[in-house]
């Protein structure tokens, strides 16, 4: 496990511009954190490093955003809202477990014991990463090696 601190959301963001620099098909990278720890942001960020030009914003209302026109496309799950691994397979997340471009989940701890891993044989890398508010700005960013 690795760790960032990030002392302002731009610090999160180039965190996650870095990483979508880096990014190859297939990476799930599932977040967890409470409200407003930066989720969002580092996901802003993330695309910004794909290339990605539009606006990023959270699909708290939609569960899934898609953003073409990056080197890879990207895809952005908020699970906020469901709540069982039958709401989950039902509004198809498994699908998002193997992406041809790079999927980030917010709310990832929702993610029932079955779908934790990936699917067997897929091309799939997930990252785990917990953001931890300490401050005002602070966030404690904690990830598996990338």
């Amino acid at each position: 496990m690795a760790t960032y601190i990030s002392h302002s959301p731009a610090e999160t963001e180039a965190l996650g511009e870095r990483w979508g620099r880096a990014a190859q098909a297939g990476l799930v990278l599932a977040l967890s954190g409470d409200l407003g720890a930066g989720k969002t942001q580092l996901v802003k960020g993330l695309a910004r490093g794909l290339g990605v030009a539009v606006r990023v914003h959270s699909p708290t209302f939609t569960l899934v955003n898609e953003y073409a026109g990056g080197r890879l496309r990207l895809f952005h799950l908020d699970l906020y809202r469901l709540e069982t691994p039958a709401q989950l397979r039902s509004a198809g997340v498994e699908e998002y477990l193997q992406p041809d471009g790079v999927a980030v989940i917010e709310w990832a701890e929702r993610l029932g014991e079955e779908l934790r891993q990936p699917p067997a044989g897929g091309p799939v890398r997930l990252v785990r990463v917990m953001i931890e508010i300490t401050g005002d700005t602070g966030r404690k960013i904690t990830y598996d090696d990338l």
